[in-house]
Parts: C-alpha cells; sequence; structure tokens
C-alpha cells in the first residue's frame, strides 16, 4: 500500500510542476497577502479533482479494461505533447 501511495504522489507531483493549475495557483499567491488561505484554497480543489478522477476511472473500468485505459491515456499525453512541441495548443 505504502508503495503505491509514494507512486501516486511522485506521478501527481511531477505532472502538477508547471502546468496551468500551478501557475493559476502562483497568481493568484501573488496577488494575496493571505497564502495560507490560497494554499488551502488549491489544496482543496486539488483534492475534490482527484476524488473525481478516480470516481470516473473506477466506473470508467467498470465499462472498460484497464489496460485500454492505460493506453489511451498514454497516446492522449503523447498527442498533446506533439501538440505543445508544435506551438499547436
Amino acid at each position: 500500500m505504502i508503495k503505491l501511495i509514494i507512486s501516486t504522489f511522485i506521478t501527481i507531483f511531477l505532472a502538477e510542476l508547471g502546468d496551468k493549475t500551478q501557475i493559476a495557483t502562483m497568481m493568484l499567491a501573488a496577488n494575496s497577502k493571505q497564502k495560507i488561505v490560497i494554499f488551502i484554497g488549491s489544496s482543496l480543489a486539488l483534492i475534490c479533482s482527484s476524488l473525481v478522477a478516480v470516481l470516473l476511472g473506477d466506473k470508467l473500468n467498470r465499462l472498460i479494461p484497464a489496460e485500454y485505459i492505460q493506453k489511451g491515456a498514454a497516446i492522449a499525453f503523447i498527442t498533446v505533447g506533439i501538440l505543445l512541441l508544435f506551438n499547436k495548443i
């Protein structure tokens, strides 16, 4: 169980670095004197969005085998990466 927690933490932490959510949080923090409130709000938002992802992932897994979901996610990430590489997004 601890191995799954650690691998999930590392994956999500690295995925979130430099993304639009982190940039938006930095902007909010830069414009506020209440940094802890921004931290709490952004943390709660990430928790809630993660809950939605877990619940939807569970439902999706009941309809589609996990290996197809994994391959679809990989294709989506590669597609986004290619689009970013060529400034299409």
